[in-house]
């Protein structure tokens, strides 16, 4: 029997980078088990740690492992963009994003890919029906729900975890949202993706994963990046109902 999962074409996930020595390979090693004919591109943006050279020595052992190096610390948003950008000119169909602490399961990134059959763009959420956090104290949890509570009534937008990482978007869905637009550089950029999405006029779909917290290597999310995203997505709700009074 045919795999419909074929006509999606060719993917790579794009698994961004800064101090993830200790669980790059375990990761990388984890998707290429679970979806062999899915590619990896490792965005490092020169880590101090080595996880560039640990990087460069899976690319060498696996062609289908990939390696972008960056300069400096530019953010996870400028981060995922230089992958994007890597992506569409090799002639990807699928490009996804995930984190490299394990926290996103290689092992369910088949409910991606098929929850991208008949979507513009699918992300694993923790807040839909289904869903789960792992190893969560409760403070975040709250933080998160609350989060996308106030993005979904401020942005007007139905997507229950829009602050989510695991994703697929189909290479149609990058080329018309105007990726040379975008600005944003920090978590905040999950939220800007997915409404510049809705905007654009295509699908966003939602299917449950199980959301698993770092064991091991340090959290790059704090109060105060939780904070300074939303403070971001203020700006952009009070900015788009006063042009919609204007109009």
């Amino acid at each position: 029997m045919r795999d419909p999962l074929t006509d999606l074409g060719r993917t790579v996930m794009v698994i961004p980078t800064y101090n993830e020595a200790s669980n790059l390979a375990w990761i990388v090693g984890r998707v290429r088990r679970a979806q062999p004919a899915v590619d990896v591109l490792v965005v490092d943006d020169g880590s101090p740690d080595g996880t560039g050279r640990i990087a460069d020595d899976l690319a060498v052992s696996d062609t289908q492992v990939h390696v972008l190096h960056r300069t400096a610390k530019g953010g996870l948003g400028a981060a995922y963009l230089a992958g994007f950008a890597w992506a569409l000119d090799r002639g990807y169909d699928v490009i996804g994003e995930m984190d490299a602490d394990g926290s996103h399961q290689p092992e369910q990134l088949q409910r991606l890919l098929h929850g991208l059959l008949d979507a513009d763009l699918v992300i694993g959420s923790r807040w839909v029906p289904g869903g789960s956090v792992v190893n969560w104290p409760w403070q975040r949890e709250v933080l998160s729900r609350g989060g996308n509570l106030y993005v979904r009534m401020l942005l007007g937008i139905k997507v229950r975890d829009a602050t989510a990482g695991y994703r697929l978007f189909r290479r149609t869905t990058l080329e018309k949202i105007r990726l040379d637009e975008v600005r944003s550089t920090g978590y905040v950029f999950q939220t800007d993706l997915v409404t510049r999405t809705l905007r654009a006029g295509l699908s966003v779909r939602e299917v449950p994963i199980e959301f698993v917290e770092r064991v091991r290597g340090e959290s790059k999310m704090s109060g105060q990046v939780a904070v300074e995203s939303l403070k971001r997505i203020t700006s952009w709700g009070v900015r788009e109902r006063w042009e919609k009074i204007r109009r």
